[in-house]
């Protein structure tokens, strides 16, 4: 299956588009996508699909720096759950790591690699669309995302000691250079930004006051409308927060700015607890990754918060019948974890059921 993204990935397209002479709406169409579906940021689209419209839309409006200038109208609230759990991490390094571990919820087709030698740290950004094709605007807008958030984290008048692209220069280099400072070189190996290493130490200063606002959205309302998506968002953190080894109540309303009763009420209104929503979601997590393949067992017993692999390899046995060894084996069946878990239609979008709220025991720690 080809690699998707979410349609958050084209967040403030339409407005730039506009702004450019373009009529977006046009061009969605033609590239496959619905306009209505803009609005619906956590539907799933072929990341091909996305990147063609990108260079579309930047072969029409003859604007080679398309894809940074949209780059410029991101905000750090834009990363949606993620933001929240980003904001409680104690230094970059923890920040980007958590980023690089958690892209493909929303883009199956980025790639993050951290390296650190000689006091530089290098971040190389790969993009596989999962088809031949051109990136160049794809890769300068996950370029200029990437820059937005380190200088979110280090400060305004931060700036890198390189940003580095595979393609060509373009003609007019002045959007490049007034976004990501003034040593950036084409024609590279890859694909991204070196900084200092000690940068990767600095406290995570990064402040938002729409995270607080987003997070009011889902748990802040006592409209029985927004309670609908109060599983969905605590799910998705927890998801987030287990490889942290930081998933608790506490830590999770900390991350929506409640207090850990405003959890338990909404999650109740639901028929839900915290126990069984950790409970299902982890053994859905398990049952995914021993299946995907992607990280060896004793990876997964760490990315789910075990102490160890054979206390993970019990725990596994008890809920599934055989260990995770025999299923992988098998090759067992997978569903994808609820908060991943969709459909996809006959144009090849993907959407999420309605979450199973069925109480189940709390796994062993």
């Amino acid at each position: 299956m080809k690699p998707l993204a979410r349609y958050a990935a084209l967040n403030n397209y339409v407005e730039l588009g506009r702004s450019v002479g373009l009529d977006p709406v046009r061009l969605v169409r033609e590239s496959g996508l619905d306009p209505a579906s803009l609005t619906l940021q956590d539907r799933w689209v072929p990341a091909a699909t996305i990147a063609d419209l990108l260079e579309r839309s930047a072969a029409a409006a003859q604007c080679e720096d398309f894809g940074l200038r949209l780059a410029e109208r991101r905000r750090f609230a834009h990363l949606g759950p993620l933001s929240l759990v980003i904001r409680e991490e104690p230094d970059v390094r923890s920040a980007l790591r958590v980023m690089s571990r958690h892209e493909h919820m929303y883009n199956e087709a980025l790639h993050t690699r951290l390296t650190e030698r000689n006091g530089l740290a290098t971040i190389r950004l790969g993009l596989d669309i999962g088809q031949p094709g051109e990136t160049r605007q794809a890769i300068e807008l996950a370029v200029g995302v990437l820059h937005g958030l380190l200088r979110g984290f280090l400060g305004s008048s931060w700036q890198p000691v390189e940003t580095r692209f595979a393609h060509a220069a373009p003609s007019d280099r002045s959007t490049h250079h007034r976004m990501l400072g003034p040593n950036i070189t084409f024609g590279q190996d890859f694909n991204g930004i070196i900084i200092y290493t000690t940068e990767l130490d600095a406290p995570n200063a990064m402040s938002d006051p729409l995270l607080r606002t987003y997070a009011q959205q889902f748990l802040g309302s006592t409209d029985l409308t927004a309670t609908a998506t109060t599983i969905d968002r605590v799910r998705e953190l927890i998801e987030l927060l287990l490889p942290t080894g930081r998933c608790s109540v506490e830590q999770i309303a900390r991350s929506l700015g409640v207090d850990r009763r405003t959890i338990h009420r909404h999650l109740a209104a639901e028929g839900e607890t915290f126990t069984a929503l950790l409970d299902s979601t982890r053994a859905e997590l398990a049952q995914h990754l021993v299946t995907n393949r992607r990280h060896s067992l004793t990876e997964i017993a760490e990315m789910l918060a075990f102490s160890s692999s054979s206390n993970f390899s019990r725990w596994f046995t008890k809920r599934h019948g055989c260990s995770p060894r025999t299923w992988r084996a098998q090759g067992k069946p997978t569903l994808r974890p609820k908060v991943h878990d969709t459909h996809q239609d006959q144009d090849g979008h993907r959407h999420r059921p309605a979450p199973n709220a069925a109480p189940e025991p709390e796994p062993d720690r």
